[in-house]
């Protein structure tokens, strides 16, 4: 048996630190939580990311929920990746009940229901306020990255975005620039390469199946206006706490390229429109990704290179960015060196793949003299996990297995009424859910095409008419006597003339003859 004293030493002189931190259980030793030995959590160090793990049923959703809840109450503002659809109880008062009870009294607790300020944003058709990014804002380097395009064909993004820009085509959504792209390959091609160099058709036909591919995921519901401003992430509610910002994504899990994609342009928003802050006394923005396994299942390793940048450098900003998943070994090592919080419940070891996997999970955490880690892992309770963090110094805390608190919210959905009752009083639904279809570039060169169109038809015609034309004999061109009137005027004096000159010479006709006598 360990010495409980050393323990309890370990524990206050790992998880005490001399800025704001709050608490999140009580460590256990040989199974049993002790007393004092509070396992707390600086606010200073959020912004250096964090893992939460374990196998289905062991309890990470409400470990989520527990810090979405400190964070919250501390005024920080929370942004939660909501796959399975159990995260909007955060908005209800939780209940009461025996076990809660009874875990609030080990961990020296008082329980006090509450609920939180939130906002139900979503990626689709669903009820909340509507998130969407044009085109023009993802640019061309991060567009070719979701589409996985090589270097030629990325270049050719990339002159597509040069052309838009020169000539003034808004690329809003998805029907942009599928119609840039349509036209860079017909009946602009011809004008783009005087200006711009050789277009190759294969490459663009290339780029068009990749778009259509992420169309068929459901892209087109998340391209366009109006584009949602990062700021409305970071707002504080009217009695001070942080709003809690939950994006329901429970219809994305089988399509992941269009959860990816929207992943990586919100961090790419958040690290672009954000200042350098550095380390904060509190972070401006701390981000849940709930099922993270779906942003790195198909994403290519341009893809991967991005997410590790933006993780690696988005902590200066302010923000901190949280995985939540079954296994560990889903989050590329990459980017697992990132994360400063760990908290792992329990795994399971049912086949040899298991037990390999469990073994490189416990390697990966700080050596201990209480724990025999890898045999922990597997027998941790529901509402139990292995935590370490950071301290404030950026050196890892001790290893402790850690009873944790229960959420104050409820442990469950809200139905359909309290959704709507949520969206409607929403200071923000009005101004993103609007339709919006602003005239860009499918719009402008669609009228220039048919403007085009209608001009080669007016030349054919007047082509035809001028091959009539000439097909017709030819006709004299008429003068001054050709004119009827001029003509009958001129036949009235002819035959004048003619009679005075005949009467002249006594031919006039036939007058009676005079008598000589």
């Amino acid at each position: 048996m360990a010495d409980a004293k050393q323990f309890l030493d370990t524990v206050r002189s790992g998880y005490t630190f001399k800025g704001e931190s709050f608490k999140v259980g009580v460590a256990m030793l040989d199974g049993q939580a002790v007393e004092g030995a509070d396992v707390m959590v600086p606010f200073r160090t959020l912004n250096r990311h964090g893992l939460i793990a374990g196998a289905t049923g062991t309890g990470k959703t409400k470990t989520l929920q527990v810090l979405a809840e400190c964070l919250s109450d501390a005024s920080i503002p929370v942004l939660l990746m909501d796959i399975k659809g159990d995260l909007s109880g955060i908005a209800a008062e939780g209940a009461t009940n025996d076990k809660i009870k009874e875990r609030y009294q080990k961990l020296n607790m008082e329980y006090k229901p509450s609920a939180y300020p939130v906002d139900l944003l979503t990626l689709s058709q669903q009820k909340g306020v509507r998130l969407r990014a044009t085109v023009s804002e993802f640019g061309p380097v991060l567009l070719s990255k979701i589409l996985g395009l090589n270097d030629t064909q990325g270049g050719l993004v990339a002159m597509i975005f040069k052309y838009c820009d020169d000539s003034k085509l808004p690329l809003l959504d998805l029907k942009d620039f599928t119609k840039v792209l349509q036209y860079v390959s017909n009946e602009g091609k011809a004008e783009l390469e005087k200006i711009y160099g050789k277009i190759s058709t294969t490459s663009t036909g290339t780029i068009l199946r990749k778009v259509i591919e992420l169309q068929q995921q459901g892209a087109d519901v998340f391209f366009g206006e109006r584009s949602f401003e990062v700021d409305d992430l970071m707002r504080i509610s009217d009695d001070g706490r942080g709003i809690v910002s939950i994006v329901k994504v429970t219809d994305l899990q089988d399509r992941p390229k269009l959860f990816s994609t929207f992943m990586l342009q919100l961090l790419a928003e958040l690290y672009a429109s954000s200042p350098e802050e550095g380390d904060l006394d509190k972070p401006k923005l701390i981000l849940f990704i709930d099922e993270a396994h779906l942003i790195f299942q198909e994403a290519s390793a341009a893809l991967l290179q991005q997410i590790e940048t933006i993780v690696k450098l988005i902590r200066s900003k302010g923000i901190g960015i949280y995985f939540c998943t079954q296994n560990p070994m889903d989050v590329p090592p990459s980017v697992l060196a990132q994360l400063g919080l760990k908290i792992q419940h329990a795994l399971r070891a049912f086949t040899a793949a298991d037990r390999k996997v469990i073994k490189q999970t416990a390697e990966n955490y700080p050596e201990t003299a209480f724990y025999k880690t890898e045999d922990l892992i597997t027998q941790l309770g529901i509402g139990e996990a292995l935590v370490t963090i950071l301290n404030e110094k950026g050196i890892p805390t001790p290893l402790v297995h850690c009873m944790l608190t229960s959420p104050r919210s409820r442990m469950d959905i809200l139905t359909d009424p309290e959704i709507d009752t949520i969206v409607s009083k929403s200071k923000i639904a009005a101004k993103y859910n609007q339709v919006v279809d602003s005239h860009s570039a499918y719009e402008i060169l669609t009228d220039k095409l048919n403007e085009a169109a209608e001009k080669s038809e007016e030349a054919k015609k007047q082509a035809e008419q001028a091959k009539e034309e000439k097909k017709k004999p030819a006709q004299k061109e008429k003068g001054f006597f050709d004119d009827p009137t001029v003509k009958s005027m001129t036949r009235t004096a002819g035959n004048t003339i003619i009679r005075g000159l005949l009467g002249a010479l006594g031919l006039g006709g036939r007058g009676r003859k005079r008598s000589l006598f």
